[in-house]
């Protein structure tokens, strides 16, 4: 909420590698799929695209002496991470997100909380 960053390879969410999707902490809004989860190496979660980019917001964020795009859930309104162009193909963008700011919706228990209409958004491996 306050614009900070946890430190890197020390999360939940950096290693997982269980299907299923991250939603905010605080609207419980779908914002990424375990489908477009990457390994970046930097000890954070971090995807390819957003479910939806309507439920995100991309402000400049211009602390720490740095210009970077900050990423943001639109409803819930706090900060998630940033947004790089250095990542993999087909989007190459890395959305580095703190897993702090969401919570992870296994695949199996997606119906069950609420989410099954989400659950096309799971690339079958």
């Amino acid at each position: 909420m306050h614009e900070e960053t946890e430190r890197p390879f020390a999360n939940p969410y950096d290693s997982n590698k269980e299907a299923g999707i991250y939603v905010c902490i605080v609207s419980g809004a779908p914002l990424f799929s375990s489908s477009d989860k990457f390994d970046s190496g930097t000890g954070w979660p971090s995807f390819t695209k957003p479910i939806d980019a309507r439920l995100i917001s991309k402000p400049i964020d211009r602390s720490y002496g740095m210009v970077r795009v900050e990423v943001r859930s639109a409803p819930g309104d706090s900060h998630l991470g940033h947004v790089f162009y250095d990542g993999p193909n087909p989007t190459n963008l890395r959305y580095c997100m703190n897993s702090a700011a969401m919570r992870f919706i296994p695949k199996d228990k997606m119906e069950e909380e609420g989410y099954g209409d989400f659950l096309w958004v799971i690339a079958e491996k």
